[in-house]
């Protein structure tokens, strides 16, 4: 088991191409008849999406903030169990990450054990080209760095040239990519559009530049050099089911960790995912979970489903267990103004108002202290998360505040999220992997809240 050929795609920088070749990968391995795991280092939601499009399987987050590194080495080994390969992309550049590295594509890199190949934007550069993949290369000699892929080359002359300046280096390409714009994923303001929102058009062509443009021999061949890894397989808890939780997933709210569904459903939760675009109401259930997403652009949808808003009400004016990460948190304050400055109405089951900003408000990881006892843990516990978000929630009662958040990079403070009863709500995202006994015990709530429903019927 511990035989899991895999290989991470890193780059110097971000926007050099590492979604888009990643993906295209992706989809010629599948191609040509392997079972592919993917996964993603750093707490994205987003790139995910365009795995999953490509392999048919959920793809998971690698990141060494949100968990523990067995945790995490133990995630990737169960995921990748009966696989014939394990790729792996990478966040920003190499080397970049949290607090001295921290959650770093090198840095999981070398837990995992995983030869790296770096997707090098060439256009405009010559020689450079491999005198950036050296750097690379040299920094951390712990690293194992077996090549690049070049990518957005102009012409036959272009890739002669910088091939010339890698044979010299003896640094192995493992493919050309010419430059065309029609490869480039659409963006906005927190990344790449959801796969949620749009047809994946791009895919096809995708999969057949890549595939015209890289040597998949040689990459596989990378890959399976890879030693083995020698933790035992670990598994889950399988505890049977004792309570349903309803889930927000539609294009408006997707933003959820798929082991972090997992670590809910051994803890012996149903899972009842649900639409607050298109159902008209809660289905049934003892507890509720809103995940983060993009509420801004759907808010008018969201505000005309009063039935739902309503139905969200009475959920949280009958004590039932609310879970609320960043746009769920959006959604049950007040109101939303848009990026025009529009104003709608949204589930007002806590007081605030979500206004979008032209600057991005926040990014990064942080350590979350609880206020005060919450429905994830007692007062004073501490949590690894990560904050990413364009608004601000206005006219919060600061009493009600739900955590203090330092930034890892700088250690600010400030005082963030709402608290009160059965709801928790704030912009920070969570990884369950990483906190397992924060997703017992909200299971746990919902439970006693299940039973206390049914007592009083």
């Amino acid at each position: 088991m511990g035989e899991i050929p895999r290989l991470v795609i890193a780059a110097p920088k971000s926007g050099s191409g590492k979604t888009t070749v990643t993906v295209g990968l992706l989809a010629n391995f599948c191609d040509i008849g392997l079972k592919v795991q993917s996964f993603k280092v750093g707490p994205d939601y987003i790139d995910p999406g365009y795995h999953k499009a490509a392999t048919g399987r959920a793809a998971h987050n690698l990141d060494s903030y949100l968990m523990p590194d067995e945790t995490m080495e133990a995630l990737f080994m169960r995921q990748s169990r009966d696989m014939d390969l394990a790729v792996i992309e990478g966040v920003m550049g190499l080397y970049d990450g949290g607090a001295a590295g921290v959650s770093s594509t090198a840095q999981i890199a070398k837990l995992l054990g995983a030869p790296v190949v770096a997707v090098i934007d060439a256009k405009a550069m010559g020689a450079t080209a491999a005198a950036v993949a050296l750097g690379l290369k040299d920094f951390d000699r712990d690293l194992r760095f077996a090549g690049v892929i070049l990518n957005r080359l102009a012409s036959d002359n272009h890739e002669k040239l910088i091939r010339e300046a890698f044979d010299k280096l003896a640094i192995p390409v493992f493919g050309a990519i010419r430059r065309d714009e029609e490869l480039k994923l659409s963006e906005r303001h927190l990344g790449l559009v959801p796969t949620a929102e749009k047809d994946f058009a791009e895919l096809a062509k995708i999969k057949k530049v890549v595939g015209q443009g890289v040597n998949l021999d040689m990459l596989l061949s990378v890959a399976k050099s890879a030693e083995p890894l020698r933790r035992k397989l670990p598994t889950l808890p399988d505890n049977p089911t004792r309570v349903q939780i309803a889930v927000a997933r539609d294009a408006a709210f997707n933003f959820y960790y798929p082991e972090s569904l997992e670590v809910l459903k051994s803890c012996g939760a149903k899972l009842i995912f649900f639409s607050p675009l298109e159902d008209s109401e809660l289905p049934p259930a003892d507890g509720l979970i809103l995940g983060g997403g993009f509420p801004e652009m759907f808010a008018e949808k969201l505000s005309a489903n009063e039935s739902m808003r309503r139905s969200i009400q009475r959920a949280v004016k009958d004590d039932m267990p609310v879970y609320a990460e960043c746009g769920g948190y959006m959604y049950l304050s007040e109101s939303l103004t848009d990026f025009a400055g529009r104003l709608f109405p949204m589930a007002g089951a806590i007081p605030g108002h979500a206004l979008m900003k032209d600057k991005l408000k926040a990014v990064g990881y942080v350590a979350a202290q609880t206020l005060t006892d919450t429905i994830l843990a007692p007062k004073g516990a501490v949590f690894k998360g990560h904050e990413f978000h364009f608004s601000d929630m206005e006219d919060m009662a600061e009493e009600r505040a739900a955590f203090r958040m330092t930034k890892t990079r700088n250690n600010a403070e400030k005082i963030a999220g709402y608290a009160c009863g059965n709801v928790l709500a704030s912009y920070l995202h969570l990884h369950f992997a990483g906190c397992p006994a924060a997703a017992a015990y909200f299971v746990e709530r919902c439970i006693n809240y299940g039973e206390r429903r049914n007592w009083a019927k």
